[in-house]
């Protein structure tokens, strides 16, 4: 019997021969290979790139070209990146690109990327803005009118049916921040799904496009735009976008260099690589008792092969044909099934994205490498079995003894030293690399798994040897697991390889949730809320200006405090706002005694002014401490002004003023009084004013925000606050001091965790322990035969799945400590504070989620005995034995 032929017919016979087994082993490669399947499809479909992003970013034209002013280097879409390199003395002009692009091409005015603030209700949301005409056959294709007509004059305007879906109708007339528009149209947007988005004719959506709106664009018809062009363009300080290039993109190593810009392509292929080696070491671990038992089934018929002059390699090709013949079926299936899977599940995926994805795309290329990691998987999971197989004891496999061969000490040795390596590579993570520690401690999860899964045979041999106080059942499961490591190794590596990551990433969100908590530095007082508004601002002239909020502002966030939660008191907050009311501003520099008196100041921006105004009467809303309040309140009732500094002794004050129309600060050294009021951390405003420095020194005092002391509001009112307050103005604010919040999302995160693990250790232990009781069905016969009780087996079966869930969920445990416990080191050592803080504990900081551990340890394989137990088979026929 020569070649692969006979033995993948042999496998294909005794694959219709033993369907339970083959379709548990198709099933478990099937799964994983449909699931990667249908997110490839959905994936690559989601993406739009080349030709797809051309159609959306330009219409129908060659190029699109942004002036910014600034020597541009740029990678081929300037989407991936762009910089500048050195500034420019004059903007780049249509005059330009006709001279880059030839005479005879024709330019179109585009400006986007402007996010308007508009009332809706009570309430404002954000709209993206657009000027351009879509009546020019460039455009086309950037915007589908479905309903009403394109917009043909200024104060028209056409909605997307994500706005429209809000309840913007047409002949509806908008307030764009102060300029009326009225909708003529509703369509499709090239891009945005749902984002509200209004489009009109150049200058015809109003003032406040015009004073947010930057640098011009132009869409470009002009033929292809070859690179070299661009790169001219980039010279002349403008950041262009072309068909040509996007459809052909060009090398980008240069550009990158220059850039500094990492394409991140390295670490993409680590991340991948590392993924892909867990996902097939767990669907073999999973397959590989399925293939142990059917290489026990096939142990006669090889050793019959054998004792006729067949060859080891012959018998391990026996087996391995059984890898081959499932693994190809199953890959099969799970291909077609996952593109079926993923093209039924476009539109539901559609619905979680506020872009449009692109028209429907198989990567088939993928499709293909996915498939043949499946079969890979199958072919790799029936390799030990196949080697076990080969060198079994014919003489006593023929006369209906076990055959296995006596292990050898040399795997769990070298187990051992594959797992010191990896503990090794997680410290040298955390010690030894310079700032890629966190793929180091990645590696050393996959290298720690491997070394656990060669010491797993003596853990299970040690835990029969122990097993002689155990009762008679786990005993018996115990001991039949050990004599049977061929199906008992890989489920318990499978099981310990699931917890293991599990427990690794349970350790590391629970470690960063702890470093958010513990470095949080609350704003305010626990349950108490401010209000402010920053302003208005306008562009006249090409110069930013910005003025302070009127005072019927202040009455509009009055109502709508009353109306969020009626009869709450509040407190009017005084200040210096940092608007000087002509377009210009202000700031209070707070200096030492010397150039080298270096003061620290440093604020949460709770209220939108240059100073606070009190004459000793210190609210709650700056989160100072008892001593800090009496130091502060005696200053200010002495007529001096009051620094809350962190480090450093302020001397005096100097007050700078900007002239809107003049870049040059004019500075004024203000004679007051200054005391100092060390603090812990950052506060609302570090800078407080009696009323009479502030009069003497000619500066209005105006309101800068409403104050709310602690209180009990509710969630609910919470949220109602800062929406209602958010619709009196696009620069009004509510914030109300909670306390630190957990995030949802790490609950979340922590139950998926869990329920994930759950299932795979569920389906690794139910896997090995249906199989262990199909293999050893004549010895529980002969228990039966004996006198055994049908409540025997069901124990036996019971405990069995306890000794592989819960000497697995352990060993996984142990192991997923080494990356877990490692990887704090780079994840909290950079030290994130929460709402402003600038100091806090340091790094790292450890939490180990013990419930979570409690739960993957105990109850689950307690939760998989009993459900085995539960539906196991009590009663067997009698089968005969050879003798």
């Amino acid at each position: 019997m020569t070649g692969w032929r006979p033995a993948l017919r042999l496998a294909w016979r005794d694959a219709l021969r033993s369907r339970g087994r083959t379709a548990l082993v198709v099933l478990m490669i099937t799964l994983p290979v449909l699931a990667v399947t249908a997110a490839a499809v959905i994936y690559a479909t989601a993406q739009v790139t080349g030709g797809e992003r051309a159609d959306r970013a330009l219409g129908a034209a060659d190029a699109r070209v942004e002036a910014v002013g600034n020597t541009v280097i740029q990678l081929p879409d300037p989407r991936d990146g762009w910089g500048t390199t050195g500034s420019l003395d004059r903007v780049v002009t249509e005059a330009d690109l006709t001279g880059v692009l030839g005479a005879d091409s024709r330019v179109l005015t585009i400006r986007d990327d402007v996010y308007l603030q508009v009332p809706m209700g009570d309430r404002r949301i954000s709209v993206a803005a657009t000027e351009v005409d879509l009546g020019d056959p460039m455009t086309e294709g950037l915007f589908d009118v479905e309903q009403g007509r394109l917009p043909t004059a200024a104060g028209e305007a056409v909605v997307n049916t994500g706005y429209a879906e809000r309840g913007v109708a047409i002949g509806e007339v908008l307030d764009l921040q102060g300029s009326d528009v009225e909708v003529v149209g509703i369509g499709r947007d090239a891009t945005y799904r749902d984002q509200p988005t209004v489009m009109g004719l150049p200058g015809g959506l109003g003032s406040s496009f015009d004073a947010t709106a930057g640098d011009p664009e132009w869409l470009v018809e002009s033929g292809p735009v070859s690179w070299s062009q661009v790169r001219e363009l980039n010279d002349l300080g403008a950041v262009v976008t072309s068909r040509e290039v996007l459809a052909d993109p060009p090398a980008v190593r240069e550009q990158a260099e220059q850039m500094g810009y990492d394409t991140g392509l390295g670490d993409y292929i680590a991340v991948v690589a590392l993924v892909v080696t867990m996902a097939l070491l767990e669907v073999i671990l999973l397959a590989g008792p399925a293939f142990a038992v059917g290489a026990r089934r096939q142990s006669r018929a090889l050793a019959l092969m054998a004792a006729s002059g067949g060859t080891p390699r012959q018998a391990r090709r026996v087996v391995l044909a059984s890898g081959v013949v499932l693994g190809a079926l199953a890959a099969a299936i799970g291909a077609v099934l996952g593109v079926v899977v993923g093209l039924a599940l476009l539109p539901v995926v559609q619905r979680f994205s506020g872009e449009w994805f692109g028209p429907v795309d198989i990567t088939w290329w993928a499709v293909a490498v996915v498939a043949a990691c499946g079969l890979l998987s199958a072919v790799l999971a029936a390799v030990v079995p196949a080697w076990i197989a080969s060198r079994q004891d014919v003489v006593a496999v023929l006369a209906g003894r076990r055959g296995d061969r006596k292990p050898s000490a040399r795997t769990p040795l070298l187990g051992l030293v594959v797992l010191g390596c990896g503990v090794l590579l997680s410290v040298y993570g955390v010690v030894g690399s310079a700032g890629n520690g966190e793929y180091a401690i990645a590696v050393s999860a996959i290298v720690s798994v491997l070394g656990m899964i060669m010491v797993v045979p003596v853990v299970v041999a040690l835990i029969a040897r122990l097993s002689r106080r155990f009762p008679l059942t786990l005993r018996y499961a115990a001991r039949d697991a050990a004599r049977h490591r061929t199906r008992t190794v890989p489920a318990v590596a499978a099981v310990a390889a699931t917890v293991a990551g599990v427990v690794a990433l349970g350790i590391a969100n629970t470690s960063d949730e702890a470093e958010r908590r513990s470095t949080y530095r609350p704003q305010l007082e626990m349950g108490a809320a401010t209000v402010t508004v920053s302003g208005t601002s306008d562009m006249v002239g090409g110069t930013y200006r910005e003025y302070p909020p009127d005072q019927a502002v202040w009455e509009r966030v009055d109502r709508a405090i009353e109306q969020a939660v009626p009869g709450v008191e509040r407190e009017t907050v005084d200040g210096i706002v940092y608007q000087t009311g002509d377009g210009g501003s202000r700031f209070f520099d707070v200096r030492g005694a010397t150039r080298e008196d270096w003061v620290a100041l440093e604020t949460t921006g709770g209220f939108a002014g240059a100073a606070m105004v009190s004459d000793g009467d210190l609210p709650g809303q700056l989160a100072l401490t008892d001593e800090q309040a009496r130091q502060a309140s005696a200053a200010l009732a002495a007529g001096s002004a009051v620094v809350l500094a962190q480090e450093g002794t302020a001397d005096r004050i100097v007050l700078q003023t900007y002239s809107p129309d003049d870049d040059a600060a004019e500075p004024t050294r203000l004679d007051w009084p200054v005391e100092t009021v060390q603090v812990d951390g950052p506060v609302a405003v570090s800078l407080v004013v009696p009323t009479t420095l502030a009069e003497e020194a000619g500066l209005d005092v105006q309101t800068v925000g409403v104050y709310l002391p602690p209180n009990d509001l509710t969630a609910a009112q919470a949220k109602d606050l800062e929406e209602r307050v958010a619709g009196v103005s696009e620069s009004a604010y509510a914030y109300v001091e909670r306390g630190y919040q957990t995030d949802n999302a790490i609950i979340i995160l922590l139950a998926i965790l869990f329920g994930l693990g759950g299932v795979l250790m569920l389906g690794g232990t139910l896997t090995a322990t249906f199989l262990a009781l199909s293999d050893a069905r004549p010895d529980l016969a002969t228990l039966a035969a004996v006198g055994a009780s049908p409540r025997s087996r069901r124990g036996v079966a019971a405990s069995y799945a306890l000794v592989v869930g819960f000497v697995g969920a352990v060993l996984g445990t142990v192991v997923g400590f080494i990356p877990g416990v490692a990887i704090t080191w780079p994840l909290t050592s950079g030290v994130t504070y929460g709402s402003g803080s600038s100091e806090g504990p340091a790094g790292p900081f450890l939490d180990i989620p013990w419930l979570l551990i409690l739960g993957l340890v105990v109850v689950l394989p307690l939760l998989t005995a009993l459900v085995v137990g539960l539906f196991a088979r009590a009663r067997l026929p009698l089968a005969t034995r050879l003798t």
